[in-house]
C-alpha cells in the first residue's frame, strides 16, 4: 500500500507541531487546533468557506464521539454531591478509616481507597471524599501529610485515571482516535502496563515515605495537628444509611452483571450510567421529599457544569486530530475520498524509515508526556491515540501503543509530576504541591521506565 503526501499532509503535520509546542508551555491548544481545522480544511476542498465549514462539522463530530462519556461523569458527579450531603459518602468511607491503625496501613488503605473512589465518581470528588473523612484518619495513625497525598495522588489521579476501567472515559477517547470501535482493545492492552506503573509508583513512594520517617520523624508533629483539624462532621439519618448501602450494593452489582454478560464500552457505560442516575433521582425524592423534584435539578445542573468544563476543551482537541483518522477526517471534510493524515504518514514513514518496538514505544511515551504537561489529563488521549494509529499502520501493536500513550499522559497531566495539577490533593491535604510533585518525581519516573521497557516486550 502506498500514498501520497499532499500539501494538506505536511500543513496538518504543521499544526501537530505547533499544538505539541504550545501545550508544552503550559497554554491552551484550542486556538491552532481551530486555525488547523480552518487552514487544512480550506486548503482540501480549495474553498475558505469549506474551511470553515470543516470547523464546525469537526466540533459536531467530536462531540457526537465524546457525549456518552461526558453523560456518565456528570451524572456520576451529581451522585457524589447528593451522597455528600446526606452523610452517605462518610457511611461508605468510615469502615475503611478504622482500618488505620498504624502508618504502614494507612498508606496503602488510604491510596486503594482513593483508587475505588475514583474508579467510581471520578478523582476530583473522590479527593474531597477522601480528603474530608480518611486524612484526618491517616495523619492520626502516624502518616505524615505528604504521605498521605501521595497515595492519594499515585492511586487516584495516577493508576485509577490512567486506567479508568469503570468509567471508561480515558479508554474510550484513546480508542476513537487509535480507530477502534469500542474501548475493549485498549483496556485490555492496558492492564500489564497499568499493573506495572501501579506497582512500581506506589511502592517506590513507600520506600521513600519510610525512609523519610525513619530519618525525622519528629518533623511531621505539626503537620498532623494542622490535618487532625479538617476532619468533618455529618449529620446521619435513616436515608443516609440505605443510600451508603444502596449505591455500593448497586454499582458492584453492576460490575458483576458486567463481568458476567460481557458488557464493554458503550454498553456498560449505560449500565452504570442508569444505575446512577435512578440511584440519584429515587436518593433525592426520600431525602427531601416534594423539594426534591427542584433539588435534583441542581445536582443535575452541577454535575454536567463539572463534565462540560472538563470536556469542553477535550473536544476542540479531538475534532483537530480526528482529521488523521479516515473516516472521522471524511466526515468532517465532508469528502467520501478524505484519509486519514496521520494514518497516511503511517504508512509512508514505514515505508521509508526503519521502525523498531524501542523507537515506537519512546514516541508514544514522550508524546504522553510532553502533551500532558499542561496539566489537563484527557488532553493528550486523541493524540496519543492519533500516534498509536500511525505506527499500528506500520505493523505495530496498536492496541499496547495507545495504552502506553495514555497511561503516560494521564500520569502527567492528570497531574501527578506538575505542581499546577496538584492543587486539589496539596489543598484539602495542607501540603505545598511542589514539594508533593517534587516528591512523585522519582516514584513515576520509575514507573514510566518500567512500564516503557513492558511494553516493549509486548509489541
Amino acid at each position: 500500500m502506498s500514498v501520497t503526501l499532499t500539501t494538506a499532509h505536511w500543513l496538518f503535520l504543521f499544526w501537530v507541531g505547533v499544538v505539541i509546542i504550545v501545550m508544552a508551555f503550559r497554554k491552551d491548544p484550542l486556538v491552532p487546533c481551530l486555525l488547523g481545522l480552518l487552514t487544512v480544511g480550506w486548503l482540501f476542498k480549495n474553498s475558505f468557506i469549506g474551511g470553515v465549514t470543516s470547523v464546525y462539522n469537526a466540533l459536531i463530530v467530536a462531540g457526537s464521539e465524546f457525549w456518552g462519556i461526558i453523560v456518565i461523569i456528570s451524572i456520576i458527579v451529581a451522585l457524589s454531591k447528593l451522597l455528600s450531603e446526606t452523610g452517605a459518602d462518610y457511611l461508605i468511607m468510615s469502615p475503611a478509616a478504622r482500618l488505620m491503625i498504624n502508618a504502614d496501613i494507612a498508606f496503602w488503605v488510604i491510596g486503594i481507597a482513593m483508587m475505588l473512589a475514583s474508579w467510581f465518581f471520578w478523582p476530583s470528588p473522590a479527593t474531597a471524599l477522601i480528603g474530608a473523612i480518611m486524612f484526618p484518619v491517616a495523619v492520626r495513625a502516624g502518616l505524615p501529610a505528604i504521605g498521605a497525598a501521595m497515595s492519594m495522588n499515585l492511586f487516584g489521579h495516577g493508576i485509577a485515571l490512567s486506567t479508568d476501567y469503570i468509567i471508561q472515559g480515558a479508554p474510550t477517547i484513546t480508542a476513537k482516535a487509535a480507530g477502534f470501535t469500542n474501548s475493549s482493545p485498549v483496556i485490555k492492552a492496558s492492564i500489564p502496563l497499568a499493573l506495572t506503573m501501579g506497582l512500581v509508583t506506589t511502592i517506590a513512594a513507600y520506600i521513600m515515605i519510610k525512609k523519610d520517617m525513619r530519618k525525622s520523624p519528629e518533623g511531621l508533629s505539626d503537620k498532623r495537628e494542622i490535618s487532625v483539624g479538617k476532619e468533618v462532621k455529618r449529620e446521619i439519618t435513616g436515608i443516609s444509611y440505605c443510600l451508603a448501602v444502596v449505591t455500593p450494593l448497586a454499582f458492584a452489582l453492576d460490575v458483576a452483571v458486567m463481568w458476567v454478560l460481557q458488557l464493554r464500552g458503550g454498553d456498560a457505560t449505560a449500565l452504570l450510567g442508569g444505575t446512577a442516575v435512578l440511584i440519584l433521582a429515587v436518593g433525592t425524592m426520600f431525602t427531601y421529599g416534594w423539594e426534591g423534584l427542584e433539588k435534583i435539578t441542581g445536582f443535575v445542573r452541577d454535575g454536567f457544569m463539572f463534565g462540560i468544563r472538563i470536556f469542553a476543551p477535550v473536544v476542540i482537541i479531538g475534532g483537530f486530530f480526528f482529521l488523521g483518522k479516515g473516516e472521522l477526517a471524511q466526515s468532517i471534510l465532508s469528502d467520501k475520498t478524505a484519509t486519514g493524515f496521520l494514518e497516511d504518514f503511517g504508512v509512508a514513514l514505514s515505508q521509508t524509515v526503519p521502525l523498531n518496538k524501542v523507537f515506537v514505544a519512546l514516541v508514544s511515551l514522550a508524546t504522553g508526556i510532553l502533551v500532558g504537561l499542561d496539566g489537563s489529563g484527557f488532553s493528550p488521549l486523541p493524540l496519543v491515540g492519533s500516534v498509536a494509529a500511525t505506527f499500528g499502520k506500520a505493523g505495530f501493536d496498536t492496541a499496547t501503543l495507545a495504552a502506553l500513550g495514555q497511561i503516560a499522559g494521564v500520569w502527567t497531566g492528570g497531574g501527578t509530576i506538575i505542581p499546577w495539577g496538584l492543587i486539589p490533593v496539596a489543598a484539602i491535604t495542607g501540603v505545598n504541591p511542589i514539594d508533593l510533585a517534587r516528591k512523585n518525581f522519582i516514584p513515576v519516573v520509575l514507573g514510566f521506565a518500567a512500564t516503557t521497557i513492558v511494553a516493549i516486550l509486548l509489541l
